[in-house]
């Protein structure tokens, strides 16, 4: 049953409405192939996977019944692939939520299990922290031995925490991106909050109908909002348009952390194309 009525509106009605994936024992060819596809996708953070980059061997494994899903997963985060996209280039306090989101389909409830995983990493090695979610009882109740991991954090379930509601809004930015495209980068998404032992705030998904995908600077600066474009306003279609990481003109670089303008729908393309000359992200498009 969904936590909330508002699904739609906060871009969690994808999963409150879908039904597990799971490869069962008479699949032909082509629901296994969906099934890798939905590994692949949630394992990675819905990142995109070049054919060259696919664990050819572990996918025949798979398709042949010698290895279950749940192995597959295993085998997909200890991969090269996993580590060059996520524990490579991330602080470890960031690798734990991802390993949470991508392997339990949830996000941290308090500090102590960011601290425990960090031990296990430091004592054991990074094989032992992810078999430590791969074989957690929390896993197997859940997802068993071929049900793909899926997003639990949107759901009321049990052994589910209320809190883990709310913070999984700060790791889940929306099906349309990836968890190496957001613009927090490496960052952790929640450090202050489990440090404090207090309640994320829900931060709607991008593309959703209310809220945008706008977060603060790190460092808490007020970003710039502005009215710009066409004087005439065109149709009269305005548009909230937020972006990240522009480079300030001249030298030396500088580049700002987000801001925030209003413009014409006449003048959108223009000035996504100023933002692209730029090196910036556009993080949100929202109609006034």
């Amino acid at each position: 049953m969904p936590i909330t009525t508002a699904a739609s509106r906060l871009g969690t009605s994808a999963f409150s409405n879908a039904a597990p994936i799971e490869l069962r024992s008479n699949a032909n060819k082509a629901e296994i192939a969906q099934v890798i596809a939905a590994i692949y996708r949630q394992v990675l953070g819905n990142d995109y996977v070049l054919q060259s980059e696919r664990l050819k061997g572990l996918e025949s494994l798979l398709t042949n019944g010698n290895i279950t899903v749940q192995e597959f997963v295993r085998q997909l985060a200890k991969s090269n692939l996993y580590k060059s996209k996520f524990f490579s280039n991330n602080f470890h306090s960031r690798v734990t939520e991802l390993n949470f989101k991508h392997l339990l389909g949830r996000a941290p409830y308090d500090e102590s299990e960011i601290i425990y995983h960090l031990d296990l990493y430091q004592t054991k090695g990074y094989e032992a922290d992810i078999d430590s979610y791969i074989d957690s009882a929390e896993y197997q109740t859940n997802f068993g031995e071929n049900i793909v991991p899926y997003y639990r954090g949107f759901n009321n379930q049990l052994g589910q925490k209320t809190v883990g509601f709310t913070r999984i809004f700060q790791l889940y930015r929306g099906y349309a991106t990836s968890d190496r495209s957001q613009i927090p980068g490496a960052s952790a998404r929640l450090a202050s909050e489990l440090a404090r032992n207090s309640a994320s705030t829900v931060i709607a998904p991008a593309g959703s109908n209310n809220g945008f995908a706008y977060r603060a600077s790190v460092k808490g600066q007020t970003p710039s909002t502005a009215f710009q474009g066409s004087q005439a306003f065109g149709s009269g279609r305005l548009y909230r348009v937020e972006v990240a990481a522009i480079s300030q003109p001249g030298y030396p670089k500088v580049r700002r952390i987000n801001k925030a303008v209003v413009i014409p729908y006449e003048e959108l393309s223009n000035y996504f194309q100023q933002v692209q000359r730029r090196n910036g992200k556009i993080a949100s498009v929202t109609p006034l």
